[in-house]
């Protein structure tokens, strides 16, 4: 077997409107429905958005709010990127910070979805 890519994940979400505000109008991810599930699309991948544990089945066993750990690529100046959570006021979790990444080297800034994940947008230090 030989895994190529990731092609979408779950969070989990106590708020939906705070949810599709962070991800929609601050990372400028693309909101769409699927039947009754909410999702977020970026690049060629998707985040599901499920409002609460469990919502749709199957489902991790211990699916919860604030549980996930991500990291999203950028090709933006982090600089730029650290203004815009700050003018959004999404508090900075941990500031621009050398990382190694699946390509190789990187710089990374952190920070907490409304949910309580942990995002990491990075970039890599050859873009």
């Amino acid at each position: 077997m030989k895994i190529q890519e990731i092609d979408h994940f779950v969070i989990v979400t106590e708020n939906l409107e705070a949810c599709l505000h962070f991800y929609q109008d601050i990372l400028h991810m693309h909101h769409g429905m699927n039947g009754q599930q909410h999702y977020l699309a970026f690049g060629r991948q998707k985040i599901n958005i499920h409002t609460f544990p469990g919502e749709f089945e199957p489902s991790a066993k211990y699916a919860g709010y604030g549980t996930n750990d991500f990291c999203l690529i950028t090709t933006d100046d982090l600089e730029k990127v650290k203004n815009v959570f700050q003018e959004s006021g999404v508090a900075i979790a941990q500031d621009i910070c050398e990382k190694v990444g699946a390509r190789g080297p990187m710089h990374s800034l952190y920070v907490y979805d409304p949910d309580g994940n942990l995002i990491e947008i990075a970039k890599y230090d050859e873009e």
